[in-house]
């Protein structure tokens, strides 16, 4: 009878450290069943591109403390709502006003002119949600050829695909049969601010 050896190194098992799927060293590690889909998500988000037109901001952080002001529930017109109690309608958080889905959420900052005709300025803040499906008419975030952009999503039929900007002055992005794309996730909030 031949004895198996058991344990230790087996000669051609296993692979280099840093051949894997993410091409660098892995570290196992415990993660409560509840959160392993948000651990998959963040993993499965694509590294960042190089980003002419938008700049990187992170995502939000879950742990953070919410921070909620008073919302008044009169319409405002020309003036200051009254600050009276009787005029507050609640408490507002922004986080959870404008942020869906924290895992699959996060930002980024708008460095080009594109999208004016949307409401989207140099320097406004957007936020983006990955786990909403992509429409057309949506503005989303996609990355082209290795560069990542925000345009309007428009699909005329099922086979052309355009990317569409929001001023005049750029051309619709068509993306062709050998063109590197990827949609990254829809913009759901613009954050404009009127100070500098």
């Amino acid at each position: 009878m031949t004895s198996i050896p058991r344990g230790g190194l087996r000669p051609g098992a296993g692979r280099p450290r840093g051949t894997g799927a993410f091409g660098e060293p892995t570290t196992p590690v415990r993660i409560p069943e509840s959160r392993l889909a948000e651990v998959r998500t963040l993993i499965a988000r694509p590294r960042r591109p190089a980003a002419p037109e938008l700049e990187w901001t992170g995502e939000p952080d879950a742990s953070a403390p919410g921070l909620s002001l008073p919302l008044f529930a009169s319409r405002i017109q020309a003036g200051f709502p009254s600050p009276a109690d009787d005029y507050v309608e609640g408490k507002l958080d922004l986080n959870q006003h404008l942020i869906r889905n924290p895992p699959a959420t996060f930002f980024l900052r708008v460095q080009g002119e594109s999208m004016l005709g949307a409401g989207i300025h140099p320097g406004d803040l957007l936020v983006v949600d990955r786990s909403i499906e992509p429409k057309h008419g949506a503005v989303v975030i996609a990355v082209v050829d290795g560069e990542l952009t925000v345009k309007r999503l428009w699909l005329a039929t099922p086979e052309r695909v355009e990317l569409r900007a929001e001023n005049p002055a750029y051309a619709p992005i068509v993306i062709g049969e050998f063109q590197q794309f990827e949609l990254w996730g829809v913009v759901t909030s613009v954050i404009h601010p009127l100070l500098p």
